[in-house]
């Protein structure tokens, strides 16, 4: 049940990252206002650091883009990789490598030693996301094993 939930949603984050878009191509103002700002919380937006469709920018910038699709597929795939019965987690030295790229990608770019471009955010974004789900589905596994009133297994 948690997987289909949190399948559900990073799909669906997706599809309101992309429909805004769509909608504000197709006349749909008020729902592409409502779906921008909802996002604009999250992530700064700047037309130039965004993927475009139809001529609008994504609710998101590619980063943002990258780290929603990255965490959406990774979770749509975990039960490929992983048991949904196992509560332990990988070291946790692996949530921290998968987030190096992404902080090289931006260090190095906010100093002006390389331009990062519109697929180094994105897939650094998702290589970060993607490493997240191993640590997040368990966590939600063990809670809902708590509440159940189970013994969950410790993680490492």
């Amino acid at each position: 049940m948690i997987w289909a939930l949190l399948s559900t949603f990073g799909l669906g984050v997706i599809g309101l990252i992309i429909a805004a878009p769509l909608a504000m191509a197709g006349g749909h103002t008020t729902f592409a206002g409502a779906v921008y700002n909802a996002f604009h919380f999250v992530c700064h937006q700047r037309p130039e650091r965004s993927f475009h469709i139809s001529g609008y920018q994504f609710a998101v910038c590619a980063r943002c883009t990258g780290l929603y699709a990255g965490f959406a597929l990774a979770t749509i795939f975990y039960p490929l990789a992983r048991s949904l019965k196992r509560v332990e987690t990988p070291a946790r030295i692996w949530l921290f490598l998968s987030a190096v790229p992404l902080l090289i990608d931006f260090g190095l770019g906010y100093f002006g030693v390389w331009e990062n471009t519109f697929l180094s955010r994105l897939v650094t974004g998702a290589l970060l996301s993607a490493t997240a789900v191993f640590y997040i589905i368990p966590g939600l596994m063990q809670l809902a094993n708590r509440q159940r009133g189970q013994n969950p297994v410790a993680s490492k």
